[in-house]
């Protein structure tokens, strides 16, 4: 987790700077006061992140011969769930994708149509949140273009993603703003290094939000739900490592 203590350190730093609040994070402690002051509410954190960093940067995309020999999955490698297994032992032909929320008209996506969408490709790297890194390719369709197929209204602000695996006994859950979700490497893959997703990598559907870490790109999707705030989702941080473990909601890399 060094790598998101440091980001937070350095935003915190920034923070304290710009507002002469303290000299640095380690006056904050991790439920003091000021701390609680700094990251309040929907969102001093996730403003401050779209201050210090160009979010509609490209991440890098490499060529076919830069592919990993050994992709890791990272999270959960099966939901291992009688729904999901069910699925699972049916190809999943019945799997569909259902966008609702904060839309105009709501979407409810068999697999087959959405793998028959307009899709992108592109080879990219995979950075975890536990220090590994390894290249693949990813196929699947942009986010953006479902997300106006649904009709986002004026009201939404966040996109979140809700899985089919559970840790702890609670659903998994994501959640991204409205820049990543429009940024056009921002895509839903049903394929990896050009073969339909293996359960450990997150079939039939997986997020591939490519400037972020890896806890970021939400596996087993079977939800995305437009929302204007993400205080009812969860604890309210905006992703279950987010909520149990305070993690960094804007993971950039």
């Amino acid at each position: 987790m060094s790598r998101l203590i440091t980001r937070r350190s350095a935003l915190i730093g920034l923070a304290a700077g710009a507002n002469g609040l303290l000299a640095g994070c380690d006056s904050l402690g991790r439920e003091g006061p000021v701390r609680k002051l700094i990251f309040k509410g929907d969102d001093w954190n996730r403003r401050l992140q779209r201050l210090v960093t160009d979010r509609t940067a490209l991440a890098r995309e490499f060529a076919p011969e830069d592919r990993s020999p050994v992709f890791r999955a990272n999270g959960t490698r099966n939901p291992d769930t009688p729904s999901y297994n069910a699925h699972a032992a049916n190809d999943f032909a019945d799997w569909r994708i259902r966008v609702d929320g904060l839309v105009a008209t709501p979407l409810d996506i068999p697999v087959a149509q959405f793998r028959a969408m307009p899709a992108r490709s592109q080879i990219t790297r995979h950075d975890c949140v536990e220090g590994w890194s390894a290249i693949g390719k990813w196929t699947g369709p942009q986010l953006a273009m479902i997300l106006k197929a649904a009709g986002l209204r004026d009201r939404a602000n966040y996109i979140v993603f809700h899985c089919a695996d559970r840790l702890r006994g609670t659903p998994y859950y994501e959640s991204i703003d409205l820049v990543d979700a429009f940024h056009p490497q921002t895509i839903l893959a049903w394929a990896m290094n050009d073969e339909p997703l293996t359960v450990p990598h997150g079939a039939p559907v997986r997020l591939r939000v490519e400037r972020q870490l890896g806890y970021k790109h939400a596996k087993f999707v079977h939800r995305i739900e437009a929302v204007h705030s993400l205080t009812p989702i969860g604890r309210g941080q905006g992703g279950y490592w987010e909520d149990v473990a305070d993690y960094d909601w804007y993971a950039g890399i």
